[in-house]
């Protein structure tokens, strides 16, 4: 479950640039969407890079919930919670690296506040962290229960 949830966590995120980029006018350069290596997605010019940052790690926690709240089922509520506390764990170690290529710095670069990147982790952490640790207690203490309640 855990490699599934990480490569659904990196195409939902990777694909969010996609289409933030794609919606703010921005001309993708290249793409690497392989997710056993870290994925990425580089637009130039973006002339509303904020808009194609932010769409990554926003897209990679809604999209993964809204799918999860229509199947109804535990394991797409596994990969929702994985999502959200991934994309929120990335930022912030993305920021604490400084790695100028990731996500973070990038977002500080373009004017985002880091305020608004410290209230993204504390969120998604904060929510994710209970939620994906409780999943994981559930699949561990009944892992062939497949009707267990979201």
């Amino acid at each position: 479950m855990i490699v599934i949830s990480w490569v659904v966590m990196t195409l939902t995120h990777e694909t969010g640039h996609l289409i933030g980029g794609a919606l703010s006018g921005a001309t993708l350069t290249d793409c690497d969407l392989a997710p056993w290596r870290l994925p990425y997605c580089l637009h130039s010019p973006d002339p509303h890079p904020l808009v194609t940052l932010w769409a990554g790690p926003v897209l990679g926690v809604i999209v993964p919930f809204l799918a999860a709240m229509m199947l109804r089922v535990w394991w797409a509520w596994f990969i929702a919670d994985f999502c959200l506390i991934a994309n929120g764990i990335y930022l912030a170690l993305a920021w604490v690296s400084g790695d100028r290529y990731l996500d973070t710095p990038r977002l500080l670069a373009a004017g985002t506040h880091p305020v608004f990147v410290f209230i993204f982790c504390a969120l998604t952490i904060g929510f994710g962290y209970p939620r994906f640790r409780d999943r994981c207690m559930r699949v561990l203490a009944n892992p062939s229960d497949e009707n267990e309640p979201t």
